[in-house]
């Protein structure tokens, strides 16, 4: 049988033993050790591979690991590294991804849940011959529950607050060797604070945990974080000397999180899917990390899977999340005239140059649109690379792949139906233009409007997603109006018509889109009013029981229009 493949599955000994595929990164593991940091902290965008790194570091050196997990991978080819660090080290390995609530209480309490459950994986520790009665006893305030409904754990804040460093030096005390501390998605409490409105309550608590445990903590070997952002050291890293920072910037490390050209080859073969490398390459391909082009291993997987059920399914998103396109949508709110040009850029596949910020926190996101195109870039919404010959922060930057470009042109449609429709005045009165056949009216207003957005002239977009985004802003217009029937792609004849209109008043309206490439509006603007005659797209109206019918052939070319009727 064929292998499985690992969707939402990012624990390394599940996909090991259930026969799940397994893209080789288990050369991360002589890297950590060749180039020796104390604290190493990974920032990668959502969806690259970093909990499943972190759960490969925990099987590799926890002691008691079964070995034969790394079977046939790259790693066990270092035979004296496995033999020296293979199953040798105590390891403590939390996730702060379900760290939130919608108040501090209650994020803590997460917290406390997520240590208190990474704790009694060691209960070994109340029977240890190694320890005191006082270490014992410290053990057990760890695992303690409480009386109360739900059994939650019963440790104040200032126990959760020192409980890595507890527990590393309890398991130093007990194994004889220093621990190991692996933290995944160590900033999501922060984001989640920051979103809820206590984030300068979490922060406090996050540098105190993090503080205790790896800066004065003498019974740590080492530790790896990972997260989506470099959160400033002035905020929850303050002296924390031993700090080594990879960001997607950074050459070092830059192949171990996505997959490189060569891991999607190499899958695609084994799944017979070669011949489908174009498209994937397309949508989700495009990721600068330091020297290297990378996949969104989430995407690519994804798509995979549904290729193995129907070979014609074309690519989707499947990577964007809400939290990410709210930052899109603060970057269209906050946008001057200038922003909105620089949006335009990207969108039709040209690149801008900004100055970076590497470190952030959560609140300085809102405090100007420059800090927003670096969360953007530190999140994978946009990739890019350092300008060489300039300041180490200023970095050429664009839209990776199809997947974001498609992502961005939907929220900002979304974006321009929302302003425009806070004027109701004006958007009232061009939608009543339509009715009464006034075409200088309808052609001067939308050319207002076109204005006012975000155009797509890029001829590398596809033809059908660029006239779409035409289609998507004046059909978002005309559904303002209440009272009428706005169908889009409806048949309405002999095919489908772009946009088809119904009054109370039973005047019935076709409009057919196109996009000028050469320019020639009034050219495109025949071709649309021929094309309703051909398909005879006014027959459904007719059945419907309108009683006039108008129609509108409209056509674009950048922000020019150009409007005709029938």
């Amino acid at each position: 049988m064929r292998k499985k493949l690992p969707i939402g599955i990012d624990g390394f000994e599940k996909i090991r033993t259930n026969d799940f595929y397994y893209v080789d990164k288990t050369m991360l593991i002589k890297e950590l050790l060749r180039n020796w940091g104390k604290v190493n902290l990974f920032t990668r965008p959502r969806r690259f591979g970093k909990s499943l790194n972190i759960s490969m570091l925990k099987c590799f050196f926890e002691v008691g690991s079964d070995p034969s997990y790394f079977d046939g991978l790259k790693i066990m080819e270092e035979k004296e590294l496995c033999k020296e660090y293979m199953g040798k080290f105590p390891v403590i390995s939390i996730s702060l991804k379900g760290v939130d609530g919608l108040d501090y209480e209650s994020a803590v309490a997460a917290l406390q849940t997520v240590i208190g459950n990474e704790a009694m994986r060691f209960q070994f520790l109340k029977e240890s011959d190694t320890l005191s009665e006082e270490e014992k006893e410290a053990y057990a305030r760890l695992i303690e529950i409480g009386s109360g409904e739900g059994g939650m754990y019963a440790m104040t804040e200032a126990i959760a607050a020192s409980a890595l460093k507890t527990l590393s030096q309890l398991l130093e005390k007990h194994y004889g060797r220093k621990a190991i501390l692996l933290i995944d998605e160590y900033d999501v409490p922060l984001d989640k604070a920051f979103q809820a409105g206590y984030y300068d309550e979490m922060v406090n608590l996050i540098r105190n945990l993090l503080g205790n445990a790896l800066k004065t903590n003498d019974s740590l070997y080492f530790a790896v974080l990972t997260g989506c952002l470099r959160i400033s050291k002035e905020s929850i890293f303050t002296g924390l000397n031993n700090l080594k920072v990879h960001t997607i910037s950074d050459v070092r490390y830059d192949d171990f999180f996505g997959f490189t050209d060569a891991d999607v080859d190499e899958m695609l073969e084994f799944y017979d899917l070669s011949s489908h490398k174009d498209v994937i390459r397309d949508w989700y391909d495009g990721y600068r990390f330091g020297n290297a082009d990378v996949y969104c291993p989430w995407d690519v997987i994804n798509y995979c899977d549904e290729l193995l059920a129907d070979p014609s399914v074309p690519p989707k998103n499947y990577w964007a999340n809400t939290s990410g396109n709210d930052l899109i949508r603060r970057l269209l709110k906050k946008a001057d005239q200038t922003t909105k040009e620089e949006v335009e850029e990207l969108l039709n596949g040209g690149q801008i140059t900004k100055r970076i910020k590497q470190e952030l926190t959560y609140r300085d996101i809102d405090d100007s649109v420059e800090n927003v195109w670096s969360v953007l870039y530190a999140t994978g919404y946009l990739t890019g690379t350092h300008v060489e010959k300039a300041d180490a922060d200023i970095f050429r930057l664009w839209m990776p792949n199809g997947e974001i470009r498609k992502l961005f042109y939907e929220l900002v449609e979304d974006w321009f139906r929302e302003v425009t429709r806070s004027d109701t005045a004006r958007i009232n009165r061009f939608c009543e233009a339509f009715p009464v056949g006034d075409v200088a009216t309808i052609q001067d207003m939308l050319g207002d409007y076109l204005w006012d957005s975000i155009s797509v002239r890029d001829t590398a977009v596809r033809r059908n997603m660029k006239e779409n985004f035409y289609h998507g802003m004046l059909l978002g217009l005309l559904q303002s109006q209440g009272s009428w029937i706005v169908k889009s792609n409806a048949e309405t004849g002999e095919g489908y018509s772009d946009i088809s209109i119904q009054t109370p008043d039973r005047i019935g309206m076709i409009i057919e889109l196109k996009y000028a490439y050469d320019g020639n509006l009034e050219a495109a603007c025949g071709e649309a009013l021929e094309q309703i005659e051909d398909k005879k797209y006014s027959e459904g109206l007719k059945r419907r029981g309108m009683k006039k019918i108008l129609k509108y052939g409209i056509a674009f070319c950048e922000k020019e229009c150009m409007v005709a009727m029938a």
